[in-house]
């Protein structure tokens, strides 16, 4: 249970974070479900093992973490061939700018290795801090922020800029040339 006075969160209350870390392991909803469900059934079932003092979020983080890779080492043994499946391909392409937009920062992110992939959406997205991350990594606070540092130099890198500021102008000015346009058509 919660108690807003000392500081303890449920279970329950992890969950939002939970499905956004696990999307950043699985590309299907469905599949990142799961994982969630599946982290929270391990972590329920060894509550006894939780250590008191400890961070509830960075125990369950941990165990997602550890999930998910015996998920992926039991599968790169178990599935050939599912990279040709051909049900696994979009119908068609969004024609929105910001769907087309998102979805090239989600390939740059998907591109990135894995431990880097990790670190990006731990302290990008969700907002876990460093000494945090590290923890769920089970690496040093150095080596967190050296990949978080590489992940963001490799996804500018996949979107084919050089720097934040010039992927915002360039964002910009193709947000100003698209209203230009439609200002024109009407």
């Amino acid at each position: 249970m919660s108690n807003p006075d000392a500081g303890e969160v449920s279970v329950v209350d992890l969950i939002p974070a939970l499905r956004a870390f696990a999307r950043t392991f699985c590309r299907v909803p469905d599949d990142a479900d799961d994982l969630v469900q599946e982290t929270l059934t391990k972590g329920l079932a060894n509550l006894d093992k939780f250590e008191p003092g400890t961070r509830l979020k960075s125990w369950l983080f941990t165990i997602m973490r550890n999930t998910h890779y015996t998920r992926v080492k039991a599968a790169a043994r178990e599935a050939p061939g599912l990279l040709d499946c051909a049900s696994s391909r979009p119908i068609s392409e969004p024609s929105q700018d910001w769907s087309v937009q998102s979805k090239e920062v989600h390939r740059a992110i998907q591109k990135l290795p894995s431990h880097q992939r990790e670190v990006l959406v731990l302290i990008g997205v969700l907002g876990v801090s460093y000494e945090e991350t590290a923890e769920i990594c089970g690496c040093a606070v150095g080596t967190v922020k050296s990949r978080l540092n590489r992940a963001r130099a490799g996804v500018l890198e996949f979107l084919g800029e050089s720097s934040p500021q010039a992927l915002i102008e360039r964002r910009r000015q193709f947000s100003d040339d698209h209203w230009d346009t439609e200002g024109a058509r009407r």
